[in-house]
């Protein structure tokens, strides 16, 4: 078990966001540069992703970020960050953005975001990856995708070990602390179980 020096950090990028879903994601940036902990992201300048972004590059953290190409002129990629790699479509930006991280956060976010959380998820839970997942339930946004998740297991589609999948945090220093308490397995690359 090592360290965790990256966090891929799931969030949406619509504009407006809430104004406390902005807070927590600059929180979080913030909060990771100065832990030393790189963040990974889907690589964009506007709604969530940028804020994140900007209070990690502003804290002095690195930023790595990871956008399609076809996406790069819609979400206007954040030519800023410390990393910022253009792939040729939405499976390489997944994969890619997975196979850097120690670990997942999870901000509110739209429908991309959801696919990514769910997806991360199933990958955990298929045994391609070991990695903590934390759902940060922001004003309570993530509420119900937790009791859809209670209710797929009550229903007999998943076993109850579904639910320690992942974490739930109500606040960003709350899942700073559970990942304080997180370390990276020491396992094959997500990409070479693929």
């Amino acid at each position: 078990m090592t360290r965790i020096t990256t966090v891929c950090v799931y969030c949406g990028s619509a504009e407006p966001a809430p104004p406390a879903h902005v807070r927590a994601a600059q929180d979080l940036g913030r909060s990771l540069a100065e832990r030393g902990i790189t963040t990974i992201f889907g690589g964009g300048r506007v709604g969530m992703m940028g804020h994140l972004a900007d209070a990690a590059l502003a804290a002095g953290g690195k930023v790595i970020g990871i956008i399609p190409r076809h996406l790069e002129d819609v979400e206007v990629g954040h030519t800023g960050v410390s990393d910022l790699r253009i792939v040729s479509s939405m499976h390489e930006r997944k994969e890619m953005m997975a196979s850097l991280a120690d670990a997942f956060i999870v901000l509110p976010g739209g429908l991309g975001t959801l696919d990514e959380t769910l997806e991360i998820l199933t990958w955990r839970q298929l045994g391609l990856h070991d990695n903590g997942i934390i759902l940060l339930d922001v004003d309570g946004y993530w509420r119900p995708l937790n009791d859809l998740i209670h209710s797929v297991v009550a229903q007999g589609y998943a076993a109850g070990s579904a639910l320690d999948l992942f974490h739930t945090a109500t606040s960003v220093a709350a899942a700073l602390d559970l990942l304080e308490h997180m370390e990276q397995p020491a396992a094959a690359a997500l990409t070479e179980r693929m």
